[in-house]
């Protein structure tokens, strides 16, 4: 079976090379058959890839000589659906070929899609997302909202892989909203993996109800087959709220289904929980049974990621109790080649989060082991130092992460007590200061008041304000106007129309639990800002938070 796969990968590769100068005749009996009826008989072939690749061929020759170049995107497209994982890329960028000659934004987004879901195939995150962002670049300019909200899903998932929580929650939410009347797959998809978001972030209620809905909407859309998932990612869930039986009982019976499907990663992050959690009950024996699993897939697979690192701590941990040696530089090696992998197959995620994981120390540390190991020695400063230099690599991993969220938190904090000190000074005056020397009194009091009622109904929720246009409205001019707004609003007329813009979104925010579901994009058209862009810039700058987090906290009750 294997000689035969590689023979097939030999040959598929050869007609990726040499397509172009092999002449490939189209038989008589399939000349005027309809893409259709090709792509049909290519379909009902999938299990022998050789004939289906027969029939593939003529779409694609077909294709070439009516220089249809939408068909012929869709040719490359079956090839890729039909060939090994090493050589989808190479039918990728003949879809990205074919697809600009066409000239078509949709087919080239949608070109650029497929290469980046084939690098997310081959756990190369850095190229999946470059590719995607070129893709969204393209399919933004249509009006394709099912290539949009599969750009936006696919990014997310990468967004979800690199740490980046909370823009992946933004995307995933749209996915949500956007699948769940045009097709059950991709909104569950999008639901599950907006729950494990939300459990990333520390927000394990809403994870439980994310999931919830989940088992329901599978079974209300009979798509029974997501249901598994849903249950596992709730009993990881389980395990952050330190429910550890529950978790196991949980994870344990999702995995039943998940393993028929071959699904190693979810069964590799399935057994890593299942073991954190007899290790927190303290039965590290069964513990070490479930993390030697995930060391067995990544042997295997070559299947790992940054939080499942912490298995080889863990399981060094474990072996120093028993005075093994021997296990403890077995899995030092490990490690180094876990790390390796994600360095190769990641470097962008590597760069971003495992900057202090110096493997040159935890190589010089492991060869100090192996001496003290042929001598019959044992130092325990050495592996002291290397469970520091570890530490330090999985501390790093969640530094910037808490540390961003506890600067949100307090600045949230201290934005409640500024709108309840605001609240309670409402009455009190606000024009006390001193007067402007070169403008007449009169002028002054006029703008004041013109101000006043701009700013009481709220004129300032149109879009587009500038400073000239509310001159002309106030029947002064740009000069004064902005004067007298920096002198007694104490900002510049931008920032002053931002301002009150925010503060009343953040009004309708704290009394309107129904807007708290919109999108940024939509938030953004309420308040009268021109981009959503323009709306996040003009939050944070003004909040000091993103506006998920803002909305994060109000859901919790922290008002």
């Amino acid at each position: 079976m294997k000689q035969n796969y590689v023979l097939l990968t030999l040959l598929l590769t050869a007609h990726c090379v040499t397509s172009q100068k092999k002449v490939f005749k189209i038989p008589d009996s399939l000349e005027n058959k309809s893409y259709v009826y090709l792509e049909d008989r290519s379909y009902s072939l999938t299990k022998d890839t050789a004939k289906a690749f027969f029939y593939i061929n003529i779409y694609i020759k077909k294709a070439k000589n009516e220089e249809n170049w939408k068909e012929l995107v869709n040719g490359y497209q079956n090839a890729l659906h039909q060939s090994p994982n090493n050589i989808r890329l190479q039918y990728a960028d003949s879809m990205i070929y074919a697809a600009k000659k066409r000239k078509d934004a949709a087919l080239i987004g949608s070109a650029y899609l497929s290469k980046g879901i084939v690098f997310y195939s081959q756990k190369k995150l850095s190229n999946a997302l470059d590719n995607y962002i070129i893709a969204n670049n393209y399919i933004a300019k249509t009006n394709d909202a099912y290539l949009i909200h599969k750009v936006k899903y696919n990014m997310g998932q990468v967004k979800y892989y690199l740490g980046f929580y909370d823009e992946a929650i933004s995307l995933l939410t749209e996915c949500v909203a956007y699948y769940k009347n045009e097709n059950p797959r991709p909104y569950l998809n999008s639901l599950h993996s907006l729950g494990l978001c939300y459990n990333k972030i520390g927000n394990y209620g809403l994870c439980t109800e994310t999931n919830k809905i989940g088992i329901s909407e599978s079974k209300r859309l009979k798509t029974l087959e997501m249901t598994p998932y849903f249950i596992h990612s709730d009993g990881i869930n389980e395990y952050f709220m330190k429910n550890y039986d529950v978790a196991i009982k949980k994870i344990e019976s999702s995995l039943i289904e998940i393993n028929q499907k071959k699904d190693y990663a979810n069964v590799a992050v399935g057994n890593f929980y299942i073991g954190k959690s007899f290790w927190q009950l303290e039965k590290s024996d069964k513990a070490v049974s479930y993390f030697k699993k995930v060391d067995r897939t990544f042997q295997d697979k070559g299947y790992i990621r940054p939080d499942l690192l912490e298995v080889y701590q863990l399981l060094i941990a474990y072996y120093k109790t028993k005075d093994n040696l021997k296990a403890q530089l077995f899995y030092i090696d490990q490690l180094l080649a876990a790390v390796k992998t994600l360095k190769e197959t990641n470097k962008y995620l590597i760069g971003k989060v495992h900057k202090e994981y110096d493997t040159k120390v935890i190589v010089t540390e492991k060869d100090k082991m192996k001496a003290e190991l042929l001598s019959q020695k044992y130092n325990d400063t050495i592996f002291i130092s290397i469970i520091v230099v570890f530490f330090a690599g999985l501390l790093f991993m969640t530094y910037r992460h808490f540390k961003n969220r506890a600067v949100y938190k307090q600045k949230f904090n201290e934005l409640m007590v500024q709108i309840k000190d605001e609240n309670r000074n409402k009455t009190k005056l606000k024009n006390d200061k001193s007067e402007i020397l070169d403008i007449n009194a009169d002028t002054v009091n006029n703008v004041l008041k013109q101000l006043d009622k701009f700013e009481r109904e709220k004129k300032f929720l149109e879009k587009d304000i500038t400073l000239v246009k509310l001159a002309a409205a106030f029947n002064s001019n740009n000069k004064y106007l902005s004067k007298i707004i920096a002198h007694y609003k104490e900002k510049g007329f931008v920032e002053y129309i931002n301002a009150l813009k925010i503060d009343y979104l953040i009004n309708l925010l704290q009394e309107d639990k129904r807007i708290r579901n919109y999108t940024n994009k939509a938030l953004a058209e309420e308040a009268g800002f021109s981009s959503t862009q323009r709306f996040a810039n003009a939050f944070l700058t003004k909040t000091g938070m993103p506006t998920s987090f803002f909305i994060e906290q109000l859901k919790k009750g922290n008002t």
